[in-house]
């Protein structure tokens, strides 16, 4: 009886540490823990304007249609949703008539694909505000390029920014809002 017990559990403790093993694996893989104590610092300047050729003469009547350097059309500040998350966010039309949104002085927790989102989306406190960005049209400027710091994102050319009204770093492995902000013209 002893033998028959050895022999019909052994194959048992291998599928169950097989089992364990994987499930392990893909939760190190699925929720990436170690990215809570990595921090990416990202550290961009502003983008200025760029000349391509010598200034034309201005007569002293005429004033200039475009504004010399980058302009803020809107900014907020980030609140917290599921991490702790703080900085400033800019909507900024820069001297080519292009946008970026621009995080400025960022600290959020790192974690698996996180993204900067513009969305049209009221900004909301607390667990409420986590998962409303997906809800209506939003437009994906890439992936966070860190954590820390200021970085610019660049728009694309066939978006609106007027049609958007806040933006969010979202994680889209987990659809949850890190932190958000609503954004205000100026």
């Amino acid at each position: 009886m002893g033998r028959v017990r050895k022999v019909l559990t052994r194959p048992l403790v291998i599928a169950v540490l097989v089992v364990a093993v994987g499930g392990a694996g893909f939760g190190l893989y699925w929720f990436q823990p170690w990215k809570l104590w990595q921090n990416e610092t990202v550290e961009e300047a502003l983008p200025q304007a760029v000349e391509t050729s010598a200034p034309a003469a201005v007569a002293p009547s005429e004033t200039p249609t475009k504004p010399a350097g980058p302009q803020t059309l809107a900014s907020g500040e980030l609140i917290s949703h599921e991490h702790a998350t703080s900085g400033t966010v800019k909507l900024v039309r820069l001297a080519d008539g292009s946008h970026i949104v621009r995080l400025e002085n960022l600290d959020t927790s790192n974690g698996p694909d996180l993204h900067v989102w513009l969305t049209d989306a009221p900004v909301k406190e607390g667990t409420a505000g986590w998962r409303v960005f997906d809800d209506g049209k939003y437009v994906s400027l890439g992936k966070l390029k860190g954590n820390k710091g200021s970085q610019n994102y660049a728009l694309p050319e066939e978006v609106d920014p007027a049609r958007f009204s806040s933006v969010s770093i979202w994680c889209d492995r987990f659809d949850v809002s890190f932190g958000a902000a609503e954004l205000a013209r100026v």
